[in-house]
């Protein structure tokens, strides 16, 4: 019951204008939804996503989410704001957006860029959902980890329910890693489905953007394409027109489809590795044994997740 009113009933105790606001008309602006539990982890995130921006005008969403230590009645009845009793937790929260805010500002203006908060009491991955159906958000950019994050796995937990359930991109930003000009993108792809234009314009946006390479890499596990998975490869090429791209086939099949994918990051210098999130996919293995010593690396670059217009259920 608990569960059902905190999930339902999801009040904004803060929801801020833009932070600075330029009179100057932009076309579209790129809306990126940047979650954050105020974390150094996700902090470098935020820093990593305003710069890989930096050249296009864009609104950005930093959003928290609250949940209450303990179960409050008054909360069930109207939220954090309507309540009579101070939450100190709710102020504490404030402070830390309006302090994020006020970095973004400090290290990072740009007049092409505006700032928003957003602070909700709810659950995140509920929220990130409802949040990007409101402000059509193109992209979610956070940390792999959170405030807690242990080094022996992959991702953080908010990072694998938002990549489960969120229905737009994702990009996923190792705690460590220092903003660098994006030149060099790794798609791992299996051919085994199509892929339709409208999947893979974030990563043609930012690969003309950024003028970068995609090298599109495939490995083989010993047998060679089948009829539809070589019509899948010429589409994609379809789709890339007017990109510099390559294409690149690992048939050691002594290797693992990890093994393999840890060489390519490690001989060459990618900036940005990338993925599709569809059933059955590498990509769904390493969701659900996402133990470093299981899957056999730890990345070390930024990972996007296409999403894919097949509906997914994990």
């Amino acid at each position: 019951m608990i569960q059902l009113v905190m999930m339902i009933i999801v009040i904004f105790f803060s929801s801020k204008q833009p932070y600075f606001y330029k009179t100057q008309k932009f076309g579209k602006m790129k809306k990126v939804l940047f979650p954050t539990d105020f974390s150094d982890n996700a902090w470098n995130a935020i820093s990593y996503g305003v710069q890989l921006y930096k050249d296009i005008a864009c609104d950005f969403f930093v959003l928290h989410t609250y949940t209450p230590p303990f179960y409050r009645v008054d909360y069930a009845l109207g939220g954090p704001v309507f309540s009579a009793v101070n939450d100190p937790e709710v102020d504490i929260v404030l402070e830390n957006m309006d302090h994020t805010l006020k970095d973004l500002s400090k290290y990072y203006f740009n007049e092409k860029h505006r700032y928003y908060s957003r602070n909700a009491f709810n659950i995140l991955t509920d929220e990130i959902n409802k949040v990007s159906d409101k402000e059509q958000i193109d992209i979610i950019v956070m940390g792999t980890k959170g405030a807690t994050g242990a080094k022996r796995i992959l991702f953080g937990s908010n990072t694998v329910y938002t990549i489960r359930k969120a229905k737009i991109p994702i990009l996923a930003v190792p705690d460590d890693y220092q903003y660098a000009e994006v030149k060099q993108l790794l798609f791992f792809t299996d051919y085994l489905r199509p892929y339709r234009e409208d999947e893979l314009e974030l990563l043609k946006e930012i690969a003309r953007l950024h003028n970068a390479t995609i090298t599109i890499l495939y490995v083989s596990e010993g047998y060679d394409l089948t009829n539809g998975q070589l019509s899948n490869k010429e589409s994609l090429k379809e789709a890339l027109e007017g990109l510099t791209y390559e294409f690149k086939e690992n048939t050691n099949t002594k290797e693992t489809m990890t093994e393999t994918l840890e060489s390519y990051l490690e001989d060459s210098q990618y900036d940005m590795l990338v993925m599709m999130n569809r059933k059955h996919s590498f990509l769904e293995r390493l969701l659900t044994r996402q133990q470093v010593e299981k899957i056999g690396f730890n990345l070390k670059i930024p990972f996007l997740v296409l999403r894919s217009n097949e509906a997914i259920n994990w």
